[in-house]
């Protein structure tokens, strides 16, 4: 039997106080979501829309919803009502769609461009070049009702910390750059999402503002 509550505040005790912890729950039932609200905790992560609308239904309405993983451009207007933030914005299409349905009902909504540095073809993202392409264009000022808070990335899943230290401090060094250029007036820009069960110790020493953990507390899948 997982012990959640006592996983969420080991895990807490290791970050600092500046960090925001996503509960990464896609998978897990919703009493192991509410045993991680019974203990504190308020944001979670889901990847897939169906079982998001579920849990959301089910559980209390002041839990904050990210939506991480891959977004299907069909999928957006599900969420739209009430998702907190999509951090995984990988391309301008899927940014115009979000901004759409947003506008439909009335929101504005948060989210994170995620960034692909790993060297693994499974992964989602802007290459850093696309991403410098997409900000220089700057078709994303016109989009009212989507706020670009910062950038996501996965480091790759290897052992070779010096690799994920790598991966992560050129993420951080990315977002420097973009937010001098395109967002230094924005104080809303400021996240940084890496960090994972295996690794979110050393993103938090590699610039990482939000950590997205599962398996550290919710046991595997």
């Amino acid at each position: 039997m997982v012990d959640v509550a006592k996983n969420l505040h080991d895990v807490q005790k290791r970050l600092p106080d500046d960090v925001c912890l996503v509960a990464i729950s896609k998978y897990h039932p919703k009493e192991m979501i509410a045993s991680a609200y019974a203990a504190g905790q308020r944001v979670f992560g889901e990847s897939r829309e169906q079982e998001l609308a579920e849990k959301v239904e089910a559980l209390p309405n002041d839990i904050e919803w990210h939506f991480i993983g891959h977004l299907q451009t069909n999928k957006v207007k599900y969420i739209a009502p009430y998702i907190s933030m999509i951090e995984s914005v990988d391309s301008p299409k899927l940014l115009r769609e979000i901004n759409k349905h947003a506008a439909r009902s009335n929101r504005v909504i948060d989210v994170l461009l995620e960034l692909h540095i790993a060297e693994e073809a499974t992964k989602y993202g802007f290459t850093l070049d696309k991403c410098r392409d997409f900000l220089e264009v700057g078709e994303w000022r016109e989009l009212s009702n989507v706020r670009i808070c910062g950038l996501m990335m996965m480091a790759s899943n290897v052992d070779d910390e010096r690799q994920i230290r790598q991966e992560m401090l050129t993420a951080k060094d990315f977002f420097n750059e973009v937010k001098e250029r395109y967002f230094a007036d924005q104080p809303s820009f400021k996240q940084r999402s890496w960090g994972m069960s295996h690794d979110y110790l050393i993103a938090v020493t590699c610039g990482s503002t939000m950590v997205r953990v599962g398996s550290a507390i919710f046991g595997e899948r």
